[in-house]
């Protein structure tokens, strides 16, 4: 049966503490993914740092239900996406629906555009009091829809099919109570199409897994790799939407004479023919890493970030490979300047690999020692899943629940802790 636990409702509904949902496609059960790694750190902190029950639904091989304490973690049966061999897409909605009928959250969080979105608004009809949010996590009018349409289509066609996508995202996000995005450009760019009621929400890192300290010297040897030039690094999805194939065609701009190698960690649609056309290139597939602290060896490992993704909505792997103390070669598009402001790498055109190719030469000619440094603390001071979370709980989920509360012409819910947690007592993270 898929409910193996009930969960007590008398005490959450109208106060403290809450029940808060989240609702995604985008997990994959090895903990890789932005998404994957903000449903683990949002685990974390409710638990250790507020009273309130997490209830996180995500896409897995069967049905189940696993229970610990105050977090409540749903699994829904849904079949593997095609190439994407660590996801999974719920078309079952009406199991998401009968799991939040049952279990009747105050705040549901949607963090994906497709499907499960409506789901929540659906549920929301049906219980009018119930708080909904969005986290708006990729632009995806512009990643998944014009970029693939323009090579499929041609740009006229490829746009109109974009504008109809921003329709879709206004008509969507419009019927929650508040919308977050994880930078103010998509922020600018969501109000410009007419979504209301936005906010902006940083994610953090956690800078103790990633860590310059965990080096291993060996590491190039252990994959085969020759040379003493730059290891470059990737670490993310090998898809057409993280553009994976630039970075094969930068390395073969790269001279013999710089020595360097690559190693890109991830899986995806890509993965085969790039291997396939990386055939006798200093470049290592590693495949998916699902241990989070040989991730984070990886990157210490390794003495350049790169990147060619162009709609990167905030990039937290950039942001793990400067907590592990790399320098970072990007392009100059999507959240990529935010991540790194000058001084903390090199960013180019969008597909101009020969200047991707002449910044990891430049980056490397002058010295990444400095840029390895100031990485490292711009990480240690601007971004904590704290800060994040602390956010999320202490402002936009207020604003939220007092936006549902004035729809449904109710009285606001009376709640305490989540802007003042730490006043009460309980400890702060690092």
């Amino acid at each position: 049966m898929l409910y193996e636990a009930d969960f007590a409702r008398g005490e959450n509904r109208g106060r403290t503490p809450l029940l808060v949902c989240d609702l995604t496609q985008s997990y994959s059960p090895a903990g890789g993914g932005g998404i994957s790694t903000y449903l683990r750190e949002k685990r974390d902190y409710v638990l250790t740092h507020t009273p309130h029950h997490l209830l996180q639904i995500v896409p897995g091989p069967e049905d189940r239900i696993t229970v610990n304490g105050r977090h409540i973690f749903a699994e829904v049966a849904a079949p593997q996406v095609r190439g994407s061999p660590n996801y999974r897409f719920i078309f079952r909605t009406n199991i998401v629906r009968d799991l939040l009928a049952r279990y009747q959250p105050d705040v549901i969080e949607s963090l994906c555009p497709w499907v499960l979105p409506w789901t929540a608004i659906n549920h929301r009809r049906a219980f009018p009091e119930t708080t909904l949010v969005a986290g708006y996590r990729t632009d995806f009018p512009n990643a998944h829809i014009y970029r693939v349409g323009v090579e499929l289509f041609g740009a006229p066609i490829a746009g109109a099919l974009r504008a109809l996508s921003y329709h879709y995202a206004k008509a969507t996000y419009n019927a929650f109570d508040r919308v977050y995005t994880l930078g103010e450009p998509a922020r600018l760019t969501l109000e410009q199409h007419g979504v209301k009621r936005t906010d902006v929400l940083s994610l953090g890192v956690d800078t103790t897994l990633f860590n310059p300290a965990a080096r291993d010297p060996d590491y190039r040897a252990q994959l085969g790799l020759p040379g003493k030039g730059p290891l470059l690094v990737y670490a993310g999805r090998i898809d057409n939407e993280k553009r994976a194939d630039k970075l094969i065609d930068m390395f073969r701009r790269l001279p013999p004479s710089l020595d360097a190698a690559m190693v890109m960690i991830g899986n995806g649609k890509l993965h085969y023919r790039l291997v396939a056309e990386a055939a006798g290139l200093p470049i290592a597939f590693p495949g998916f890493e699902k241990d989070r602290a040989s991730l984070a060896q990886a990157l210490a490992s390794s003495d350049i970030y790169v990147s060619a993704m162009a709609d990167e909505t905030f990039g937290i792997s950039v942001l793990e490979a400067q907590a592990a103390g790399l320098p970072v070669v990007g392009v100059a598009s999507g959240a990529m300047p935010d991540r790194v402001p000058q001084g903390l790498g090199l960013l180019g055109p969008v597909d101009d690999v020969d200047a991707m190719a002449a910044n990891v030469m430049k980056l490397w000619q002058e010295g990444p020692a400095a840029m390895s440094l100031a990485a490292r603390a711009h990480v240690e001071q601007n971004f904590s899943w704290n800060a994040t979370f602390g956010r999320l709980f202490g402002e936009i989920y207020p604003k939220a629940m007092a936006h549902a509360a004035a729809r449904t012409k109710g009285k606001a819910r009376q709640y305490a802790g989540f802007g003042q947690l730490e006043n009460a007592g309980i400890s702060k993270a690092g």
